[in-house]
């Protein structure tokens, strides 16, 4: 089963009873991760949820107690009232580099009675000061395709602990006395590398036998150099020469440690990898390697010395700056389709995904295969490499045997996304015998975030379009945001804020927000500019480098991120970051309109081809955007007591909204050119006059309709036709719009063969196939048709908003989203004027449910009238709903 499969647990929608359970405490983190290893700041942040099936359970005091690897006391914190239970500093004896700490926590009732205390739960401190580190950078003498990088060592007996902190750019990974450390695959993450390197820390020490032991790294280019010549590549640069960096901690018995540090009496050597680029794939000659290379005993003596690197790198960063590592998710086995000759094969795994292969092969000695991969085919049944880049030039993976028995290989530092390969066959010489194909099964690689959300209803197309969507950001869900896993792979920042919560609510992808926005600060320019791409690799021309719609992430991310959390560093971290990237937007405006952007990218006109903006032109979305931003400064000026700024940026915005409504406003109370994107963005925005909202609100739901049900709004603009429609309480125009499959739009791609979501909306092969952007509907699922929400009066989930919206002849739809907190289940079920909806939220918060039902209906729970009810109160009507709010538990609502 896929690891990122979540089982959907929703309450059954049946007489609930109420169980004396005792508050728990479970899910312990740091950081925002599990056990991590590698925490690089003094404070480290702790979490935990509570767990009670009891209504009204929540915590009202905490205790964390923490000591070191050795038992030591770290740190008591007494007994501390309150409810907090989120990033709580770590305030004991000061932490030391690779030092390992273990902790627990309870926590006191809302009646006083103390909980167990927790499972224990762990964190290993990484280097916390720059002097801690006594390892050099390290360089081959020569500038090749990889390299080996090994080093032979003894350890002494009595052995406890052994911490290795780790750096290989552009890729590397690390082996010891012939076994591969950790699981994790294309490390370390990507970013700009003159500014940031990150580096992983491994525990090591089952690693590690007493005597002759052996480390090494093979590395690869990844982002860091990318080139040309004779394959793919989407763009040339590079930070430098491959190198790597590496510390071991050795920890004995008897209170002795040792180091192993990289430095120039390292050995090199260009081993078996003969090709290896981010674009243009990875070539590996099994010839080459040598047996034995990172084992103890194996002569190294005519393997040349390791250079130390003067030239300084960027600033070495652990986990609390990294991405979850990419890991191998789950195997797909490749089903042969075609055979155009006895050398040449395409084989299909049924599933467009971001893939690396495994392939197992016989044959001769120094036979090859080569394995091109594509998305689609052509009518002849080959394979068509253009939605990849194909016309500027091929990628592959080629692996050269070594012997003349069975071989299998994995690559190391090429991944792409495709559902086709074609697999090529030659001979070591000609007329000599072809290598066999035993078997090729492609291995899904992304991100290892945790699953965090499932969603289904009763009707299978809106089920098949989740699933359409979530394999695309599942493909490019890496160590950045990536806008499609073949032709570009870069991390185009519109898709950071715009699909921001449909991802979260999908994934627990809190750090690689967090990642994001480091990126993202690393790569604004002195002007205060910040690039439509993160890490900024290459810089494009014009809009396509400053773009508002793109750029507006840096201060829209971490909004998002403390409603998802509740977290606020992001905003202390980058406030600068924000404030300069706002003047930059003020340099350009001109009577506070901003041209600089690309307006609603990708929207859709009949006859037109999808690219650039044919209904929204970029200014109308830059200045709505630049608006967005200083709207949004202001609330996290106010949040973190910078009074005098949040004045000044609301007095800002409110100049740019009167500018864009005096340039924008139409005489019929419609905006710019009447598009989706414009009447929308005016009206999720608060750029619309109040006495327009009605006639902006009806003008978009009459395009929708007159076209039949269909849109044409795209990147920039579909989430706020979405909003737009959900808020307006015209959701039932939205399932219309996406319960078809006549017109482009995700119906349409599912018909037309599309196993992850497109590029375009008709699926056209000039447009990638594996594109998350336009993703939006992810969102609307989750907050809007099944009603899970996150009240802005409780961040990260301390309240909660549950909203349900049925719709036309949808008999039921249910999700799950495991929040901070723990999960939020709900299900609604209609049958005629009867409504069920069953809700069970996590102990120590509260929500307020809004249960779709007229003025002359009743309301019960559980079989009971609501002023019966434990837990829930009623606080009166709104709109066609009656409202109620809730504390922690189970809840089943009836309205008949």
């Amino acid at each position: 089963m896929s690891r990122c499969v979540l089982t959907l647990g929703v309450v059954m929608l049946a007489a609930i009873t109420y169980a004396d359970e005792p508050l728990r405490v479970i899910g312990l983190t740091c950081e925002f991760a599990v056990d991590p290893l590698g925490v690089d700041v003094a404070a480290p942040r702790l979490s935990w949820r509570l767990q009670s099936d009891r209504r009204g359970a929540k915590q009202t005091a905490y205790q964390i107690t923490a000591t070191d690897h050795n038992g030591a006391k770290l740190w008591d914190s007494g007994k501390l009232d309150g409810p907090s239970s989120q990033l709580i500093p770590y305030t004991g004896e000061p932490l030391r580099s690779s030092q390992g700490i273990s902790w627990r926590v309870r926590a006191w009732d809302e009646n006083g009675a103390a909980s167990e205390w927790s499972k224990p739960a762990s964190f290993t401190m990484g280097v916390l000061e720059p002097e801690d580190w006594s390892a050099k950078w390290i360089v081959a003498p020569w500038q090749t395709e990889s390299v080996l990088v090994r080093k032979g060592f003894e350890v002494k007996p009595g052995l406890q602990r052994a911490i290795a902190h780790v750096c290989g750019l552009g890729h590397f990974e690390m082996s010891l006395n012939g076994q591969k450390s950790g699981n994790g695959l294309l490390a370390p993450g990507w970013t700009k590398y003159n500014k940031t390197c990150l580096y992983e820390t491994h525990d090591v020490t089952p690693l590690l036998t007493e005597g002759a032991n052996a480390i090494g790294l093979v590395l690869g280019d990844g982002m860091y150099h990318t080139e040309r010549r004779h394959r793919f590549s989407k763009f040339q640069g590079t930070f430098g020469p491959q190198r790597a960096i590496l510390q071991i901690e050795l920890e004995y018995a008897d209170g002795s440690t040792e180091r192993v540090v990289t430095d120039d009496s390292w050995r090199v050597d260009a081993g078996p990898i003969t090709y290896n680029d981010v674009y243009g794939g990875e070539d590996y000659d099994a010839r080459r390697l040598p047996q034995g290379w990172d084992t103890g005993g194996f002569n190294d003596s005519d393997w040349p010395h390791a250079v130390e690197l003067v030239r300084p790198s960027g600033e070495l960063r652990g986990l609390t700056f990294s991405a979850p590592e990419i890991g191998a998710i789950e195997k797909m086995p490749a089903k042969q389709i075609s055979r155009s000759s006895d050398s040449c094969s395409v084989f299909d795994f049924g599933q467009n995904a971001s893939f690396m292969p495994r392939v197992t092969v016989s044959g001769p000695a120094g036979s090859s295969v080569r394995l091109t991969h594509a998305e689609v085919l052509d009518e002849n049944g080959q394979i068509d490499r253009g939605t990849c880049g194909g016309n500027r030039g091929p990628a592959y993976w080629q692996y050269t045997k070594a012997s003349d028995g069975e071989e299998t290989w994995f690559p190391k530092f090429f991944y792409a996304g495709c559902r086709y390969l074609q697999v090529d066959q030659t001979p070591a010489a000609e007329g000599e015998a072809l290598p066999e194909i035993v078997s090729v099964e492609g291995v899904v690689v992304h991100t290892t975030a945790p699953p965090a959300g499932a969603f289904r209803c009763s009707n299978e197309l809106l089920n098949r379009i989740r699933t359409l969507v979530r394999w695309a950001q599942r493909s490019n869900l890496v160590s950045v945001l990536t806008d499609c896993p073949h032709r570009e792979k870069l991390g185009w920042l519109e898709q950071y804020h715009l699909n921001g919560p449909g991802v979260r609510y999908e994934f627990d992808a809190h750090r690689l927000f967090i990642k994001g926005m480091r990126d993202m600060a690393d790569s604004q320019t002195e002007d205060g500019l910040v690039p439509n791409i993160a890490p900024e690799y290459v810089k494009f021309d014009g809009t396509f480098r400053a773009a508002a719609e793109w750029g507006a992430a840096v201060v829209l991310v971490p909004w998002q991120h403390y409603q998802a959390t509740g977290d606020k560093q992001l905003f202390e971290t980058y406030y600068a970051t924000m404030q300069r990237y706002v003047e930059y937007l003020d340099s350009k405006a001109t009577d506070s309109i901003v041209e600089e952007g690309l307006g609603d990218w990708y929207d859709i006109l009949p006859g037109k081809r999808p690219g650039f903006p044919h209904l929204t032109p970029p200014a109308i979305t830059a200045t709505a955007f630049y608006y967005e931003v200083v709207q949004t400064m202001s609330q996290i000026a106010k949040l973190i007591g910078k009074d005098d700024d949040a004045v000044r940026y609301d007095e800002l915005a409110e100049t740019i909204r009167e500018a864009w409504r005096k340039k924008y406003r139409n005489n019929d109370g419609t905006y710019a050119t009447d598009s989706q994107c414009s009447n929308a963005i005016a009206l999720v925005m608060g750029l619309a006059e109040e006495r327009d909202r009605d006639a902006t609100l009806q003008a978009l739901v009459k395009d929708v309709r007159d076209r039949g049900d269909a849109m044409t709004a795209g990147d920039v603009g579909f989430r706020y036709l979405l909003q737009a429609m959900a808020q307006g309480g015209h959701s039932d125009v939205i399932y219309d719009m996406i319960n078809q499959t006549q017109r482009p739009g995700y119906g349409y791609q599912l018909a037309h063969g599309a196993t992850s979501l497109t590029e375009a909306w008709d699926a056209n092969h000039n447009s990638s196939h594996n594109h998350f952007m336009l993703g939006h509907i992810t969102e609307w699922f989750y907050k809007d048709l099944v009603g899970i929400e996150c009240d802005p009066e409780g961040p990260g989930y301390e309240k909660i908003v549950i909203r349900p919206t049925p719709v036309s002849d949808l008999k039921w739809a249910e999700a799950s989203h495991n929040s901070v907190r723990g999960p939020i289940d709900v299900r609604w079920e209609k049958d005629g004027d009867a409504f069920k909806l069953a809700v069970t939220i996590p102990a120590n918060t509260t929500a307020t449910v809004y249960v779709p039902a007229s003025d002359d209906q009743t309301v019960t729970e559980s079989g009971k009238p609501i002023t019966q009810a434990v837990g829930a109160t009623a606080l009166g009507r709104e709109e066609g709903r009656a409202v109620f709010r809730i504390e922690s538990g189970k809840y089943a609502f009836y309205v008949e």
